[in-house]
C-alpha cells in the first residue's frame, strides 16, 4: 500500500511539474531565476573582477569588453557589482520568507484555531498592516541601526501579517470540517491536529504568497539600501548602486541602468511564478485553465 501511494504522489507531482510549465510565462520566471541563482552562487567565478577593486583611471568607462556593464565613479565593475548585489539581494528575499513564514504561519495558526485568541491577534494584524510597508520598515531600521540583520528582522515583521492573515482565514474554515471534528473525538493531541490536518491544508497559498513576498522583500531592500538605510554602503547591493549612479545619470547611465533592469527582472520573474502557482493550485482559478 506504502508503494502505491508513493507511485500516486509521484504520478500527481509530475502531473503538477508539468501543467505549471505549460505556461510560458512560469517557463520564463523560472529561467530568470535560475540565471540569477547560478550568478550568485558562482559570482567568485564568473565575476572578473573583485566587487571593491578600484581603477581611478578607468573611472567612468562605458560598456565594452572589458567591462561588460562599464564602470562607476571610482572605476569598479558594474557587472561585477551587479552579480555580487544579486548575492545579497536573493538572501535577503530567502531569510525574510522564511522568518515571516514562521511568525505569520504561528499567529495565523493561533488565531484561527483557538476562539479566544483570535481577537487580540487579528486586531494586532489590522494594526501592523494600518501601516505602509516602506514606511514601517524605515521606522524598524532607524530605530534598531542599519545592518544586514536589521533589514532582514525588519522587512520580516512588515510582511509577517500578511501571511498571518491568510493562514487565519483558512484555519477558521479547516477547523470546522468534518475530519477535524473527527480527529479531536478520536483524541487526537491538539499540537497534532494542527500541524497535520490544518497545516499541511495550508501549504499552497502559503507557498504562492511566499514567492510574492520574496519580490516585495528583494524590492523593498533595493528601497532602503537606496535611502541609506540598508546594508553597510561598502557592500554591493542595488539599491545603493543606482543611488550612486543617480548623479551620474547625464554621463554614465549605465550605472543605474543595470542594476535597475536587474531588480526589474528578478522581480518580474518571481511575480510570474507567483500567478502561476496562484493559479495552478487554486481550485476555483485551475477550472479555467
Amino acid at each position: 500500500m506504502a508503494a502505491i501511494s508513493d507511485m500516486t504522489a509521484g504520478a500527481e507531482r509530475r502531473k503538477f511539474v508539468r501543467r505549471l510549465f505549460k505556461r510560458k510565462t512560469v517557463v520564463f520566471g523560472v529561467a530568470v531565476l535560475t540565471i540569477f541563482v547560478l550568478l550568485a552562487v558562482f559570482a567568485p567565478l564568473i565575476a572578473p573582477y573583485a566587487p571593491a577593486k578600484l581603477s581611478i583611471v578607468n573611472r567612468l568607462k562605458p560598456p565594452s569588453l572589458i567591462h561588460l556593464f562599464g564602470t562607476d565613479e571610482f572605476g569598479r565593475d558594474v557587472f561585477t557589482r551587479t552579480i555580487y548585489a544579486g548575492r545579497l539581494s536573493l538572501l535577503v528575499g530567502g531569510a525574510v520568507v522564511a522568518l515571516a513564514a514562521v511568525i505569520g504561519v504561528t499567529l495565523g495558526l493561533l488565531a484561527g484555531f483557538f476562539k479566544q485568541l483570535d481577537t487580540p491577534i487579528a486586531r494586532l494584524i489590522d494594526a501592523m498592516m494600518a501601516f505602509p510597508d516602506i514606511l514601517l520598515a524605515i521606522a524598524l531600521v532607524a530605530a534598531l541601526g542599519p545592518s544586514l540583520t536589521t533589514v532582514i528582522i525588519a522587512l520580516s515583521i512588515v510582511y509577517a501579517p500578511r501571511l498571518a492573515r491568510i493562514v487565519r482565514a483558512s484555519t477558521l474554515v479547516i477547523r470546522e470540517l468534518p475530519y477535524v471534528e473527527a480527529a479531536r473525538a478520536l483524541g487526537v493531541s491538539t499540537l497534532h491536529i494542527m500541524t497535520r490536518h490544518v497545516l499541511r491544508n495550508l501549504l499552497s497559498p502559503i507557498l504562492v504568497q511566499g514567492t510574492f513576498l520574496f519580490a516585495n522583500a528583494m524590492l523593498a531592500e533595493a528601497g532602503l539600501s537606496f535611502l541609506g538605510l540598508g546594508v553597510s554602503p561598502d557592500i554591493p547591493t542595488w539599491g545603493t548602486m543606482i543611488a550612486a549612479g543617480r548623479q551620474y545619470l547625464d554621463q554614465a547611465n549605465w550605472m543605474t541602468l543595470f542594476p535597475g533592469f536587474a531588480i526589474i527582472l528578478s522581480v518580474l520573474s518571481l511575480q510570474m511564478v507567483g500567478d502561476g502557482l496562484r493559479d495552478i493550485l487554486d481550485p476555483r482559478l485551475r477550472k479555467d485553465l
